[in-house]
This record gives structure tokens, sequence and C-alpha cells, in this order.
């Protein structure tokens, strides 16, 4: 197997005058679009004082995590733990546990996920998810699909029963769950009722840009926090990381995917 070429950009000194910034370099094993997404073994060989983003629970992952984040924690990585909060796959070793508090139609978009339609009876698998990554050292957990009950047209198309005023108790439980177990939370695409979580990350693509609350993204940035943005299909990913930046600030994160090398720049 040939692994795409994996790009590392030094960020331009003009960005980073007066205080140093709290940007991170960004490494994701759990996002695929395009392209590939990183391996395993070149975020080990590679990433150092990242945020790294792993899905400990996918297929072929490999047989101790604990290994694989006690390696990249001894780089000085802060790894991440990918689980999706608002709906069920069923490639997942607990789907059968969580399919009853599910919606019963595929997600379009998605194949083999679905909608979490009961918030009440999902939450301890979740929990039971969040106990095995702290067992295994991860220092964040990341919570896709967390904003999944903001989407008015799911709701009508899908049918799921959860309300916005549940959805957001439900990940404000699970992120004091993980503030419990001594790691932090990382939200997806909102920070609506989410002023417990450590982070953020958004996904951006060439035609869907800084579509997200621009002011929950400063908001979060000022308050020191680690925003990410994960941008798709871009062959000018530097120019993009500066016109985010100059949005943002120099604290803010950046990954993106180039279809030119066939998996993520990384800065």
């Amino acid at each position: 197997m040939i692994l795409p070429a994996v790009i590392a950009c030094d960020t331009p000194a003009d960005l980073n005058e007066g205080s140093p910034s709290q940007a991170r370099p960004v490494w994701n094993q759990a996002y695929q679009e395009n392209t590939e997404a990183d391996t395993v073994s070149q975020i080990v060989s590679q990433a150092r004082d990242a945020y790294v983003l792993l899905d400990p629970f996918s297929e072929g992952f490999g047989a101790d995590p604990a290994a694989i984040v006690s390696e990249l924690q001894s780089n000085g990585n802060e790894v991440s733990a990918y689980i999706s909060i608002g709906s069920g796959e069923d490639w997942r070793d607990d789907f059968e546990d969580l399919n009853p508090y599910l919606v019963t139609r595929q997600w379009g978009d998605w194949e083999g996920e679905y909608f979490v339609s009961d918030t009440a009876g999902a939450l301890p698998i979740m929990k039971a998810r969040v106990d095995r990554i702290a067992s295994w050292g991860f220092d964040w957990v990341e919570f896709d699909n967390m904003d999944w009950v903001y989407d008015d047209e799911y709701r009508a198309e899908y049918g799921f029963s959860a309300t916005i005023p549940e959805g957001a108790a439900y990940y404000q439980a699970l992120c004091d769950y993980v503030l419990s177990k001594g790691m932090a939370c990382m939200a997806k695409s909102t920070v609506d009722e989410a002023g417990s979580f450590d982070g953020v990350t958004y996904e951006s693509y060439p035609d869907d840009r800084n579509w997200w609350d621009q002011a929950g993204a400063k908001s979060f940035v000022a308050a020191g926090k680690l925003v990410v943005i994960v941008h798709y299909d871009e062959p000018n990913c530097a120019q993009v990381r500066d016109e985010y930046q100059a949005i943002y600030g120099p604290d803010l994160s950046f990954i993106c995917e180039d279809p030119r090398v066939g998996g993520y720049v990384h800065f």
C-alpha cells in the first residue's frame, strides 16, 4: 500500500507577531472525505506537540490503544478519541445496545448511521464508551454530530424525538462525565450551551466556508480554548488557512485535505 504524501507547513512569521500562538498542528485519523485520512503509523512517526484525533473503536485500529496513546503523548501530543454522540453506527460493537434509542431510518448522507432519538437511553451507553477511552489514557474526547437536534429538517425527515433542550442537556452531561474522568471535551460544529467544553472543531469546504456561528468560535479563541478547522478538498491550503487566521487570529488550529497529495496538509 502506498501511503499519501504528508506535508507540514510552517506558520508565516507575520501571523505570530506579539504573543506566542496557541495554534497546534492537527492530525486526524478519524475523518475521511475525498482522500485518505492520516494513518496511525504516520501519526506516530511524525506528529509532535499536536492535537491528534483517533478513532480507537475503528476496525483494524490495533489491539492496544493504550500503547499508541502513550507513545503519542511521549512526543508532546494531546490525544483525542472520536465518538459520534448524535448517531449510532451499525459497525460499532455497542450498536445493538444503542439501537433501541435510535430512529429506524438510515441517515441518507452516511450509510449505516441512525440518529439518536432518545437521549436518556443513549447516555449510559456513551458513558461506557468514555470509560473505555479513559482506561486507554486519552486526553480528550471529541463529540461528533452533537448538533443533530438543531436541524429541524433532519427532525422532520427522520423523526427523532429528542428536543433541543434534551440534546443540549445530553451533551452537557456527557461532557461533565468526560471531565470527571480527567479528560477534556471537544465540541463539534456548535458551541451553543457548550461553555464547559475545552475546544471546538468545525468542518469546512471550498463552497461552504465559515458557515458556523463566528461569534461563538471567536469566544472560544478568546478564552484560550482549542479551535480547530478541518478543511476539505483544497489545493490552496496555506491560502485558506491564512484567510481563516485573518478572521480568528493566529491561535486558530487548521488541517487541510489536499487532493494533489492525496491526504492532509499539517500546519
